[in-house]
């Protein structure tokens, strides 16, 4: 984890305005609209077929850039006088498997250098970690300090507990008991963080599809329903980045799936506007909880 603490709204950093890199979804949105509400200026730079148009007039500054072009970004931020900078928001690898890839992004000399050993020299492997830490370390060599988005809104990570009306089941606790080993033994791996289990059997686990998509297969091979979904973090988890996010979007692909259970890891996952998530949970008899993995470990020895 990363070992920059939370900051609250009494203690800002003497800073007047913070840089925001935006991928896909609401996330970047809701964390934009939360800058500027503790009153910075929010210099952003939106992923190309990504980031949502609405940042543009949201935020004080505004471009966008292929996920190749990071020396755009990088030019953009200190063009803005921006020291500290974040990252929110899904960034889709798939993008980088499609036919002509790299013809259609365009590298250029900046990220070209920071991913030679990924993608030319092929020393290094892609997996997330290994992907976003160069792509950190791609800012950070620029003189711009990356920070967890949490660190400026820290009440977007989930509390412990039964969020919803619905009572757990045995059966679901046990499932929620197995998958998380297998969901921490994935993330460990950095191959995904999410698993589907019903009756303690692995129906589908996350690897670069993304978790609705995971989801989807899992209802595909389970057509009578009733699965339980496991989310957590890593347990190499850096909080900059890939931190683990819910939304509406995740609860609709469950009910359209047939699941009935979602636990995800307590103070480590994020939850977009989390009263409409919850409403939603409880209008469609879903379960959601979030599980502190020490609350796990009674259970399994009592098992």
């Amino acid at each position: 984890m990363s070992s920059v603490p939370p900051l609250t709204t009494d203690d800002p950093p003497a800073v007047d305005c913070v840089g925001l890199i935006a991928g896909w979804g609401d996330y970047p949105l809701v964390l934009a609209r939360k800058l500027k509400l503790l009153g910075y200026r929010v210099i952003c730079v939106g992923i190309r077929e990504h980031a949502d148009a609405e940042l543009a007039e949201l935020c004080d500054a505004y471009t966008t850039v292929n996920p190749a072009r990071g020396g755009k970004g990088i030019r953009f931020f200190k063009r803005h006088n921006v020291k500290h900078i974040m990252m929110a928001g899904k960034i889709q690898k798939l993008i980088l498997f499609r036919k002509f890839a790299w013809l259609r992004l365009i590298p250029d000399l900046t990220t070209l250098k920071m991913f030679y050993n990924h993608f030319v020299a092929r020393n290094s492997d892609t997996r997330d970690d290994a992907f976003l830490l160069a792509f950190v370390a791609m800012f950070q060599r620029h003189g711009l300090t990356v920070v967890p988005a949490t660190y400026f809104a820290p009440e977007l990570l989930v509390k412990p507990g039964n969020l919803t009306e619905s009572t757990i089941t045995a059966s679901q606790q046990r499932d929620i008991d197995f998958g998380w080993e297998l969901a921490k033994c994935m993330g460990g791996l950095d191959v995904g963080q999410t698993v589907v289990v019903k009756d303690r059997a692995v129906l589908a686990v996350e690897a670069i599809e993304g978790t609705d998509c995971c989801i989807a297969r899992a209802g595909e091979l389970c057509p009578q329903g009733g699965f339980t979904v496991v989310k957590v973090a890593k347990p190499q988890q850096d909080s900059r980045f890939d931190v683990p996010t819910v939304g509406i979007g995740t609860l609709e692909s469950i009910v359209g799936a047939g699941g009935r259970c979602l636990a995800v890891e307590a103070e480590h996952t994020i939850i977009i506007d989390e009263p409409a998530v919850l409403q939603f949970a409880n209008e469609h008899n879903l379960i959601f909880v979030a599980v502190a993995g020490e609350d796990l470990i009674p259970r399994r020895e009592a098992a």
